[in-house]
């Protein structure tokens, strides 16, 4: 097995992760004034939710998905525990843990045994988690050791890509996945904030939404330095999917873009904490997409992360009503958190917005400004 220590965006950081995190902290907290620090983070556009007269009220095929190491054991036991305290005792949506070795008898019985919902184990092959055939191995050594000795963060990490591609391309496509409608990825060594007293997954389908976030970010842009140039020939070549999309006006796409496609403004949404609709990943369109990107290689010859890829394809392929800010969940990921702003909150959540690595509104390196931006024209 290929050790994945790096199996999430910026957790297991290393020496150079943390101290770039850290740095980029202390800068967001320096350069933004108290007042924007603790600006409400509610929805500044809707206020009322669509229609739901005729929707289907049938239960919601939903679960949440883990991709875990057996040595991250206790991590996904804290960041279940805290779930199951704060959501899911009350819904009771299983678990799909999936790991690209089997898991061990210890993980499996001490999972288990975390709340009464089911929880199934699968494995990866080497389709979903390995290198395809079009994939020159040496040069993609080269690169890393290149993107290394550059200090790109990951730059020399192998685990990394093969995790970043599995993401972007194949989890939705794992049989034991195949029953569910909607997923609410879960990662070791997390925190729920907040007591979550509606089941968002109900949310999700009575409201349409198709793709829900809590942490907005700016990527690292020497990690992807073709990405954009690649989903701009995208476009270009595939002008049956485009003709299939919303049109700009009703798309997301002024949260990636603001220079109405030029280049790409390095915003993302964080995916080790998403909620969304498995239809969009699904689809016809999406999988033309990470394909065409996929040929390119550089998954591995660049090193290019699941958070651009999902977040630009949502932003051009969703329409804005389609996409929800899920401001009311508590959600911290290593340094980084977010805590809902507003007295109402302060009884159901353990967080407070005066806490450490609060990031949301105006501070440099969250992109919630542009998420507004984007739904409001």
């Amino acid at each position: 097995m290929q050790s994945w220590k790096f199996n999430r965006r910026h957790a297991g950081l290393g020496l150079l992760g943390s101290i770039t995190l850290a740095l980029l902290l202390i800068s967001f907290y320096f350069f933004a004034s108290p007042a924007e620090l603790f600006r409400s983070n509610e929805p500044h556009t809707w206020k009322s939710f669509l229609d739901t007269s005729d929707v289907d009220h049938e239960p919601v095929r939903a679960c949440y998905v883990i991709l875990v190491r057996n040595s991250e054991l206790d991590g996904i036991i804290s960041s279940i525990t805290q779930l199951e305290k704060t959501f899911n005792d009350k819904y009771n949506y299983p678990y799909v843990f999936l790991n690209d070795e089997e898991f061990t008898d210890e993980f499996k019985e001490r999972t288990s045994g975390l709340g009464k919902a089911q929880k199934f184990y699968g494995t990866l092959d080497s389709h979903m988690w390995g290198y395809p055939p079009f994939i020159n191995q040496t040069l993609a050594a080269e690169r890393r050791k290149e993107m290394a000795a550059a200090n790109v963060i990951y730059g020399d990490s192998e685990s990394y890509r093969h995790m970043c591609r599995f993401q972007s391309g194949f989890f939705f496509r794992h049989p034991l996945l195949d029953p569910y409608d909607y997923y609410w990825r879960v990662e070791p060594n997390v925190d729920f904030l907040c007591d979550i007293d509606y089941d968002v997954f109900q949310f999700m389908k009575d409201n349409r939404k198709l793709y829900g976030f809590t942490l907005t970010f700016k990527e690292f842009m020497t990690t992807i330095p073709s990405l954009w140039d690649t989903v701009r020939n995208f476009k270009r070549d595939h002008p049956e999917v485009m003709a299939r999309l919303p049109a700009k006006e009703d798309s997301m796409i002024k949260f990636i873009t603001d220079d109405d496609g030029e280049t790409y403004n390095s915003c993302h949404f964080w995916t080790n904490f998403e909620i969304a609709s498995f239809s969009l990943w699904r689809s016809t369109e999406y999988l033309k997409y990470f394909n065409y990107l996929d040929k390119t290689g550089n998954f591995f010859y660049e090193r290019w992360g699941d958070a651009p890829v999902h977040s630009i394809a949502a932003a051009m392929m969703l329409r804005k009503e389609e996409v929800h800010f899920f401001h009311d969940v508590g959600y911290r990921h290593t340094g980084v958190m977010h805590c809902p702003v507003g007295d109402k909150y302060r009884d159901k959540c353990s967080c407070k917005p005066t806490d450490p690595g609060q990031w949301d509104y105006y501070l440099t390196g969250s992109c919630l400004p542009n998420f507004d931006n984007a739904v409001k024209t």
